[in-house]
């Protein structure tokens, strides 16, 4: 229903369609061969014998049943998104005016040169038509100048290349009544559109200028296929005269698929190949116009057919190879023979240098993640900053904002992307602040906001107060349990400590039965890095009862005023609150070594509000936040970390356009679940929904007046397994009633 009230005239006119569809029995029967469509159906006869009312019936027809789907749908398509863009009054004055204008217009051409000899405005003058898609391509076009780049270059680019192939081609009365509304409305776009239209933002960059070249071949090799296994009589004479054989359709289909296989990753060697293929079509069709030529100079009378058609397509083929040419510096990257010249190498994948550089200029609470081993680093030209990068699915994720001086991460950013489209992948920055947010958007990205950054400042940090009292708790209570806290340099403890972190940690993966993710992610290993403090709960008798792992966060000059909270591990049957304990008495401990601040990191997919109007890529996010969240418990996560009353800041990701979510959706599921297949993790998330059923419990004699038999109600059924806030709900219930069980025993015994 919200969809209907944004868009009423699109809805009205493809349910009017739909309508006079079944009335009319066009919806199962050809209605060109009815005997009624000259009378409903427009074009030249209708209007020369004055049925003018044919030019507002003929819109709601299809000639044939199988062109409603085309029709109603392109029209639901193409009107609806100018609907929802620029209002109802306005496309339906576009739409309307776009339809009787393009009509209009083709009948007056055919009439015009009716008469002259050319034998396809004469069949043409003598057809009947019917549809609206004059004017949803009306629609279409003018609402492409209130689209923002990249998109209204696509836009226009696949409309000129569509009209233009078709009308060549194909040449039917609708292809001319295409040709005319896009030729009319793409110049008066930036007019018609009005308030909305869209600031430009320069000339197309090395990505646009791949697809551009990508998409013209592609269509003109169709059409060239098309032509010569279908060959059809156009305005430019009949195309049989053009055609190939099925096995050299298929050769050249083949030819041009590897090639544009290749030309999207931007490979120089694929462009030299398309410039020969186009080169070689614009000679062929020259060479053979020319025979023709002179083959009517020697007295063969009909020298006009197949010369326009051939001269029509060398003029596609010559402006594919403008496109082609211009486009050649989008065409970089050579092969491993020919790698790129030493003077267009940056970067280096050496961590070293990025923990040198990260402790002389700062970063954010995350830059620790960005030296660790498994990421790329892309250093500038001026080998003073770099952007940490993972690589999968051809698409550079970049890890966290970039290392820079003050003032040059922009630069950094611009050479990333440089660099990307150098090497044919597609850039993106994952986990960035609102700094790097706004360089993002200075480049015409969009952002879509993936997680909050929680923040804890130590200068004010005291835990007093009522909001407090579940910490001080905690810490209360390890005290009189004899739990102690330590804050330490793992590397540097005894194998015996180590071992149990490591059993911790395996025994918290294997209770969740889901991989363990990576990327943002740090466990044992990271823990591990000597620069990085753990902090350990340890009992009396040495027993781990949790752990945490905190990274440095540099500010510059090598001083460390944060620390960024990472690896989270409690034992199953430890100290319940141990979380609360460590995390605590970490920031007690950070305070007094004189740090200013703790960032307890954010969780993926979770964040602490949702705004009125969320943007659909974000609320594809919360969706998938929502499906994995009784695997992973992001937003559980999230909800306990509030317990410390941080101070949030968004993360966001930054991608160029919607066009590479896709591929940068592939690319962050390998990056966090690197060795887990989809379906891996489908049969994973199965095994959680449907776990095998377990046998009836053996009945095992208890002492008389100490029932130990679980309660039934405090069992998870088998095929409805809790979620972990509930398990442990349920077992600290379950624990109490058997401690209650058991004093009352003991009291029965000695009574």
């Amino acid at each position: 229903m919200l969809l209907v009230r944004r868009v009423p005239f699109t809805a009205a006119v493809t349910f009017a369609m739909l309508v006079v569809a079944v009335v009319s029995g066009a919806l199962w029967s050809d209605a060109q061969d009815a005997s009624w469509f000259s009378h409903f159906g427009y074009g030249l006869p209708p209007l020369e014998e004055g049925r003018w009312w044919t030019l507002f019936t003929g819109p709601m027809f299809a000639v044939i049943p199988v062109f409603y789907l085309p029709m109603a749908g392109g029209f639901a398509l193409l009107v609806g998104f100018t609907e929802w863009r620029l209002g109802t009054r306005r496309t339906m004055a576009v739409t309307i005016v776009g339809q009787l204008v393009s009509v209009l217009g083709a009948a007056l051409f055919l009439a015009v040169f009716q008469g002259f000899g050319w034998d396809w405005a004469d069949a043409a003058g003598v057809r009947v038509d019917a549809g609206f898609s004059g004017g949803a391509l009306v629609a279409i076009a003018v609402v492409s100048a209130a689209v923002r780049s990249p998109w209204r270059l696509r836009i226009r680019a696949a409309l000129c290349v569509y009209v233009a192939v078709s009308i060549i081609y194909i040449g039917t009365l609708a292809d001319l009544v295409h040709f005319i509304a896009v030729a009319l409305a793409l110049p008066l776009s930036g007019v018609l559109v009005g308030k909305r239209r869209a600031r430009r933002t320069g000339a197309p960059n090395k990505r646009e200028w791949r697809l551009l070249a990508i998409s013209g071949l592609v269509l003109v090799t169709i059409a060239q296929a098309v032509m010569g296994l279908v060959p059809r009589t156009g305005p430019f004479g009949p195309s049989d005269v053009a055609s190939m054989s099925f096995v050299e359709v298929a050769i050249l289909a083949v030819g041009v698929a590897l090639i544009v296989n290749w030309m999207r990753r931007g490979s120089r060697v694929a462009w030299r190949w398309a410039i020969a293929v186009t080169v070689a079509s614009v000679l062929a069709g020259v060479v053979a116009a020319s025979l023709i030529v002179l083959d009517a100079l020697g007295g063969n009378p009909d020298w006009t057919v197949g010369v326009p058609l051939f001269v029509a397509d060398s003029l596609l083929w010559t402006a594919e190879l403008v496109v082609l040419v211009a486009a050649r510096r989008a065409f970089r990257v050579h092969s491993r023979r020919h790698p790129l010249r030493p003077g267009r190498q940056h970067g280096t994948t050496d961590p070293a240098v990025a923990t040198r550089l990260l402790g002389e200029h700062g970063g954010g609470s995350l830059s620790w993640m960005t030296t660790w081993p498994e990421n790329s680093h892309f250093g500038t030209a001026d080998g003073r900053s770099y952007v940490a990068y993972r690589k999968h699915a051809r698409v550079a994720i970049g890890v966290g904002d970039p290392v820079a001086p003050h003032g040059d991460k922009a630069r950094a950013v611009h050479e990333f992307v440089d660099m990307c489209d150098d090497t044919g992948m597609v850039p993106c920055l994952f986990s960035v602040s609102a700094e790097t947010a706004v360089i993002a958007r200075q480049l015409g990205w969009q952002l879509a906001q993936v997680a909050e950054d929680t923040l804890l400042d130590l200068d004010t940090l005291e835990f007093r107060g009522k909001k407090w009292q579940d910490v001080r708790s905690s810490i209360n209570r390890a005290r009189k349990e004899d739990i102690e806290f330590r804050l330490v340099t793992l590397a540097e403890q005894p194998r015996s400590l180590i071992a149990q972190v490591r059993r911790i940690s395996d025994e918290w993966v294997g209770d969740k039965g889901m991989p363990e993710m990576g990327f943002t992610l740090g466990g044992v290993e990271e823990a591990l890095d000597p620069r990085t403090r753990v902090g350990i709960a340890i009992d009396a008798d040495g027993e781990v009862h949790g752990v945490t792992s905190w990274m440095p966060v540099y500010t510059g000059d090598g001083k460390i005023e944060g620390w960024t909270l990472d690896v989270m591990r409690r034992r199953a049957d430890g100290f319940r609150p141990v979380m609360e304990f460590l995390i605590a008495s970490s920031c007690l401990a950070f305070q007094s070594e004189g740090a200013r601040f703790v960032s307890l990191s954010g969780a993926p997919l979770a964040k602490s509000h949702r705004e009125a109007r969320t943007p659909a890529v974000e609320q594809v996010m919360d969706s998938l936040g929502a499906m994995l969240e009784p695997y992973y418990g992001f937003r559980s996560l999230h909800a306990f970390k509030a317990k410390f009353m941080p101070r949030y800041e968004p993360l966001y990701l930054a991608f160029r356009d919607e066009a590479d979510l896709p591929r940068i959706g592939i690319a962050l599921g390998k990056a966090y679940l690197p060795d887990t297949g989809l379906l891996d993790l489908a049969r994973c998330m199965k095994s959680r929904r449907h776990p095998p059923r377990t046998p009836a419990p053996v009945a095992v004699p208890q002492p008389r007046g100490l029932d130990l038999t679980p309660d039934a109600s405090a069992v998870p059924a088998p095929d409805r397994p809790l979620s972990p806030a509930k398990l442990v709900a349920t077992s600290e219930k379950r624990r109490r009633r058997l401690e209650f069980d058991r004093r009352k025993h003991s009291r029965s015994a000695v009574a």
